[in-house]
């Protein structure tokens, strides 16, 4: 199984300290959060991960050499011409996932303890075309899912904004976690180019093909993408 670790983000809530070094390079007690996402996929046997740059993109690459890619082959999708979003990164390097059974994405900003090979069993059973980490917490965005645990919309608490892409007689919300496993028939499905979010293409698809639901609130999980959250993360892990 290969992954695909996002790290071409601005870090623009995270600034200053993006001023001068992409979120992937920021540092939770030693370790770059780029350290902590390969070295997390690698310690279930993933060691085949495609990593996207575009801010200090040369940076991470810098970064990659000094560590001898933390000793898994690493290859790159080099966005910094242009960032693309998850949906758009992803497609664009659909090439290094076509042979493959399943792909784990990862965003490079999650520090968590989750069970990736759980959830890939929990993928496989299911014969998901994916399947979405999830969790109770708060947010302003919500995933809906049904009795079965399918994706059947999406909502925003601050906009109103609702979508519904599936009927379904009793809905449960949970929050993304910014990590999901593709079966990489999915690339292959996927419509729109350029800069799209992958958010968009699951409710595109969501109400032919198979995309769940992993609530995984029995792990520890930080989005550390603002300064808040990564203060929070840095005090659960001392």
């Amino acid at each position: 199984m290969k992954a695909m670790l996002f790290a071409a983000g601005l870090g623009t809530r995270l600034r200053p300290l993006t001023n001068d070094r992409p979120k992937a390079l920021v540092k939770v007690h030693g370790k770059t959060l780029l350290q902590h996402a390969v070295e997390h996929l690698k310690s279930f046997g993933i060691i085949d991960i495609v990593i996207n740059i575009h801010h200090f993109g040369e940076k991470v690459l810098k970064e990659l050499e000094v560590h001898q890619n933390f000793g898994c082959c690493i290859s790159i999708s080099d966005e910094r011409a242009a960032l693309l979003e998850t949906g758009g990164g992803l497609l664009k390097a659909k090439a290094h996932f076509e042979e493959e059974e399943a792909v784990v994405i990862y965003n490079v900003d999650v520090l968590s303890n989750i069970n990736l090979s759980t959830m890939l069993r929990h993928h496989q059973q299911h014969e998901a075309l994916a399947t979405l980490a999830t969790r109770n917490r708060e947010s302003s965005r919500y995933l809906l899912f049904n009795e079965q645990q399918e994706l059947c919309g999406w909502t925003n608490t601050k906009t109103k904004a609702i979508r519904h892409v599936r009927p379904a007689q009793k809905i449960q919300s949970y929050a993304f976690s910014g990590i999901h496993i593709i079966h990489p028939s999915l690339l292959d499905l996927m419509t729109q180019k350029g800069k799209f979010s992958i958010i968009e293409t699951y409710l595109n698809l969501a109400d032919k093909h198979k995309i769940i639901a992993y609530p995984h609130n029995q792990d520890y999980w930080f989005d550390v993408g603002k300064p808040e959250r990564l203060r929070a993360a840095l005090e659960f892990l001392d």
